[in-house]
């Protein structure tokens, strides 16, 4: 699609400085701008590149003072960053907006399908599912029996949803994501492990995100809950039975295991693995790489190392740790002068 620095202004509330017929049709970063790309300046680390760039339009803060003249037309705004992103938004919203059904797809008669949804190839929707209004559902995913997708719901290339599990309203869940497959259960018995049936499901409250290739169990008896607002990156898996509590966020390559339940607003870096039945608390924070082994009952606490302890005392401990060889020398010197 094609835009005038005209529209775009209008369109962020902001005022121009240069030539308001001028058209763009793509967007690109400052210091890589090209003919008929839009751009933004509001790291003042790029300041340098607003004078050469090759961008036709660029968006910067009413207060930017411009000290050599520059050859983009200037749309002034409030914030160049916020402004910036909500076009984002708006192209995104634009370049994701698929309707349609692919005669590639398969819809069970028995399902029940919204309005205005779209459906790739290779799609399939299974018996007794129920697809919700403008709905997205790209090439190659499954919708296993019963399940229910919620409305504005977008469901990537090649992601899996077995039977009977429930995502809600503006999710998004992004390709090679598996949800509901099978609890890692096993029963020892004198000739082997014999596997528990797994026959709960999950539930994915609204405006979850899932990155890619995750992996999201169901329960053994009851749902595994992804509670409202909760954000995934790439790569986590979450066992049976866990709960997720609202609007907390796991960074790539988390890993829960069975029955934790985990409360609101927390945030844990990348790598944290989580031992089962455990219970944390609202607000926690746990830093890259640490092991929880214990449940975590105090709100607002930020946890790091493994096995996991307060911050504040890991980084203490840290310190003794790397002056350890030469405590040790000390000592080894200490008990040769004592003999």
């Amino acid at each position: 699609m094609e835009f005038t620095a005209q529209q775009v202004a209008g369109l962020l509330n902001g005022t121009i400085e240069g030539n308001p017929d001028v058209k763009v049709s793509k967007l690109s970063k400052i210091e890589q701008g090209e003919p008929g790309s839009i751009s933004f300046l509001a790291n003042p680390l790029y300041t340098q590149y607003i004078y050469n760039t090759e961008a036709t339009l660029v968006i910067i803060n009413k207060d930017f003072e411009l000290t050599a003249p520059v050859k983009a037309t200037l749309i002034r705004v409030d914030n160049a960053g916020h402004a910036f992103a909500k076009l984002l938004e708006m192209y995104n919203q634009v370049k994701l907006n698929k309707t349609g059904i692919s005669p590639q797809a398969y819809i069970s008669p028995k399902a029940t399908v919204g309005t205005n949804i779209y459906a790739g190839e290779f799609a399939v929707i299974s018996d007794s599912a129920k697809i919700g209004n403008n709905v997205k559902i790209y090439p190659q995913v499954y919708v296993g029996e019963n399940v229910t997708i919620g409305d504005n719901t977008t469901l990537f290339a090649g992601v899996k949803i077995y039977s009977d599990c429930v995502v809600g309203k503006d999710c998004i869940i992004h390709s090679g994501t598996v949800i509901g497959s099978d609890g890692f259960r096993f029963a020892p018995e004198n000739e082997g492990n014999k596997k528990i049936p797994q026959i709960g499901n999950v539930i994915i409250e609204d405006d979850v995100e899932i990155g890619a290739n995750c992996a999201i169990d169901r329960a053994t008896l009851g749902s595994t809950i992804l509670r409202k607002g909760v954000k995934f990156d790439n790569l986590i898996h979450i066992a049976h039975n866990v709960e997720i509590g609202e609007n907390s966020y796991l960074a790539a390559c988390n890993v829960v295991a069975g029955s934790t339940k985990i409360g609101k607003n927390c945030m844990f870096s990348g790598q944290v693995g989580i031992v089962g039945h455990l219970q944390i608390a609202d607000n926690t924070i746990i830093t890259a790489q640490s092991g929880i082994s214990k449940s975590i009952t105090k709100t607002g606490e930020v946890y790091m190392g493994s096995p996991a302890f307060e911050a504040g005392k890991y980084r203490k401990a840290y310190i003794h740790f790397r002056n350890l060889d030469n405590l040790v020398q000390r000592v080894n010197n200490l008990e040769k002068a004592a003999k």
